[in-house]
């Protein structure tokens, strides 16, 4: 769509020119099986190889730690059921938070219906986490650790580092992942620094297709597989790699400029605070410190949210009401912080890319303004 306003690219984003320019370029030239023996095989796992590298590049670890898998849930389910299965002998509890993607929620879920010990630690009502009541909860009989790394809904940055090195520094030998999808390539991340042992990325939140992710998988661990097959990305993750997705998700790396994008979207964020407030008279329910600035919450306390996107979409300006996966519920993320019914019936999400403006701001905010006018209060 032409001129249109999109401030949704937490739930996905535009494909970048590379991205589209690596995956035609592999479809046409590339189309080998990567496991044949032959030069077109050859080539296609060149470019698994080459995508490998430049993820490793960016979050500081070994290219044979990379395993390509079909996007953010399928990584989060192997990496949760995996880790499970594999340290089921040695204890049955995970600790995890109630705000989690539902691809780490449900996934939760069913390992507790299936023996499984499932701790939720609730954020605070500014929407962080305290790590001491991870820590806290992680005992003798904890295999696993699971915290995102940033919030999909508020953009709150949760303490994977600090939890990591506490609970390693007191022995535990609970494994630690996190799903880092609204994070990678948004914000600096190092697998050794944030200390964990698993951590999922997707492709199409960074300008990359839809289909493919990865999983860091540390060198020092094994997990089970969940897939079973031909036995690709070394038994981990059975299935013919899809070849075109990787070298599109490989363009997007080489388009990313973390630092000055993150410079950018600090700027932005603090212009849409403003004028939300300012303007259109919104409550802000992400947090004001310790996030990631490409993710904005607000509620325009009176108005229904799914009245306000409609109205918006006619205006050519698309943003959501939490969660793509939630398909219009009332965001359980809001509701875990314990804000009242009015303020969650009422939230949107603002999600920017490095090419949002404060052009996209004000017509976001002249809208809004606008729908005030118009509309009838619920």
């Amino acid at each position: 769509m032409h001129n249109c306003i999109y401030l949704d690219n937490s739930s996905t984003t535009k494909p970048c020119g590379s991205a589209v320019e690596e995956i035609n370029k592999a479809l046409l030239e590339n189309w080998g099986n990567p496991s044949s023996l032959h030069e077109l095989g050859v080539n296609a796992e060149s470019i698994l190889t080459e995508t490998r590298e430049t993820i490793s590049s960016l979050i500081g670890c070994r290219c044979d730690e990379i395993f390509f898998t079909g996007g953010g849930t399928e990584g989060n389910n192997l990496a949760i059921r995996g880790a499970a299965a594999a340290l089921i002998r040695r204890g049955n509890k995970i600790v995890t938070t109630s705000v989690e993607h539902p691809s780490v929620f449900n996934t939760c879920s069913y390992l507790e219906q299936n023996g499984f010990e499932v701790v939720y630690i609730k954020p605070e009502r500014d929407g962080h986490i305290d790590p001491d009541k991870i820590i806290s909860a992680a005992d003798d009989k904890t295999v696993l650790v699971s915290m995102m790394l940033v919030n999909n809904e508020t953009g709150c940055i949760f303490p994977v580092q600090d939890v990591a090195k506490t609970l390693k520094r007191n022995g535990c030998k609970a494994l630690i992942h996190s799903d880092c999808v609204q994070a990678f390539g948004k914000m600096n991340i190092d697998t050794e620094t944030l200390g964990v042992d698993l951590l999922t990325a997707s492709g199409h939140k960074i300008h990359g297709p839809k289909g493919i992710g990865f999983l860091y998988k540390s060198k020092k661990i094994n997990i089970k597989p969940i897939v079973f097959g031909g036995g690709q990305e070394k038994g981990l993750r059975s299935g013919t790699e899809a070849v075109p997705l990787a070298a599109g998700l490989n363009g997007a790396i080489n388009e990313l400029t973390v630092d000055t994008s993150l410079r950018h979207i600090g700027e932005l964020h603090r212009y849409a605070a403003d004028r939300l407030v300012a303007s259109c008279g919104a409550v802000l329910n992400s947090p004001q410190n310790e996030i990631l600035p490409y993710i904005i919450n607000i509620s325009v306390p009176g108005y229904r949210s799914e009245t306000l996107l409609h109205f918006l979409e006619s205006k050519g300006i698309f943003v959501s009401s939490g969660s793509a996966c939630s398909k219009g519920k009332g965001s359980h993320v809001l509701n875990e912080m314990g804000l009242e019914r009015d303020r969650i019936d009422s939230a949107l999400r603002i999600s920017f890319s490095r090419f949002s403006t404060e052009n996209d701001i004000d017509r976001l905010c002249d809208a809004l303004t606008e729908a005030k006018k118009t509309l009838h209060r619920k």
